[in-house]
Parts: C-alpha cells; sequence; structure tokens
C-alpha cells in the first residue's frame, strides 16, 4: 500500500523486451533509496511494481503487458520524469490516502491555469473512471495523492500547491498528455458490495 505522497522524483532509463513483455529500468533519482530490497513494491507513476535488481541509484521492475497496456508505462519516452513513492511502513503518517498502486485506467490533461499560488488541472476522464470519483474526495494522478475541487460528466478538476508542483513530476507535465489515474478504493468496494448484494 502506498499513500499517494511522492517521495522522489526519477527517470525511465531504459526499456527492455523481456519474452513479449517488458523490464524498465528506473534512475531513481531523489528517492530516499536506503536499504532497498529485492522483491519490494514501488510505485512508479502509481503503478506498483515490484523491484527485481537494483544498484546504488536505479531499479529493475519487470511489466506485465496488462501493465503496458493499461498504464502510461508503456508509451513513455526514455528520459521521461517518474513520480516514486516506497510502499508504506505500519508505522508510516498517513498524509494522503490509501492507494492501492492498481491503476484503474487513463486520463487526459486538458487544461491547466493559475489559481493564486495554486496550479489547477482538468483532466478528462472516461464515464468509467468519472463514476468512481466525487467531489471532495480523494484521487490519484500519477501516483499523487490529490483532492477532487470539481467534477462532471466528462471530467475532473485539483489543484495542486507549490509544494506538490515542485516536488514530483508535475511541473513537466503538458496538455494533452496522458496519466495515470487510481480512483479512491472505497468507491470501488461499494460499488462491489452493492452489485452482489442486488445479485443475491
Amino acid at each position: 500500500m502506498f499513500t499517494g505522497l511522492i517521495a522522489g522524483v526519477g527517470r525511465l532509463a531504459a526499456r527492455e523486451a523481456r519474452g513479449g513483455d517488458a523490464r524498465l529500468h528506473v534512475d531513481a533519482g531523489s528517492l530516499p533509496f536506503d536499504a532497498v530490497a529485492l522483491g519490494e513494491s514501488i510505485a512508479v507513476n502509481g503503478c506498483c511494481l515490484t523491484v527485481v535488481a537494483f544498484d546504488a541509484g536505479s531499479f529493475a521492475v519487470d511489466a506485465s503487458n496488462e501493465t503496458l497496456s493499461l498504464t502510461t508505462l508503456g508509451r513513455l519516452a526514455i528520459g521521461a520524469p517518474l513520480n516514486l513513492e516506497r510502499a508504506m511502513l505500519p508505522t508510516d503518517r498517513l498524509g494522503g490516502h490509501l492507494v492501492s498502486g492498481h491503476v484503474d485506467g487513463l486520463a487526459m490533461a486538458a487544461k491547466r491555469w493559475d489559481d493564486a499560488r495554486a496550479e489547477r488541472w482538468r483532466f478528462d476522464a472516461p464515464m468509467s473512471l468519472l463514476r468512481y470519483i466525487a467531489l471532495k474526495g480523494s484521487v490519484c494522478v500519477d501516483g499523487v495523492s490529490l483532492t477532487v475541487n470539481d467534477v462532471d460528466a466528462t471530467g475532473f478538476e485539483v489543484a495542486l500547491i507549490p509544494h506538490t508542483f515542485a516536488h514530483t513530476a508535475f511541473h513537466l507535465l503538458r496538455e494533452g498528455d496522458a496519466v495515470n489515474i487510481e480512483v479512491d478504493l472505497l468507491a470501488r468496494y461499494v460499488e462491489r458490495l452493492l452489485a452482489t448484494r442486488e445479485a443475491s
């Protein structure tokens, strides 16, 4: 599990074809990287991936075809910035919201504008995602826990405070870019429970 509070920004160093899927090599950048271990989970732009190799400043993860097709990781250019977060410890403060690292789909950065010292962003998203996104609820965008400021039939809006903008890869995001979206866990489970109750 993760919190959606980005611990560092790295870069995609290489994408290596491996038996029909891919191994991604990630420059850890500013991610605190002490005591990393084989098999631990690191969220890469919001995708929970398993460390299969590492050295002093980088790590490698395997990405399945499911991951490559449902997220931006299969299409990012080499050198692209990546939001990174190591899995939370039981003793960590939960400053964002509970994030599984299981991306639900893609949205598109449609518009950005200044809102006092913050940056306001609008993302266009399919209804299959929007049905789970609520005003003042939480949403995870490229691994970043954000509060929903507005939502309608075609998209949603969030605001990034200066700290978030400066310490994530958002400062390089452009209108038209695709982003990974994970909706709130609670919304998915509530829908599943209601569907099961109606079916019984």
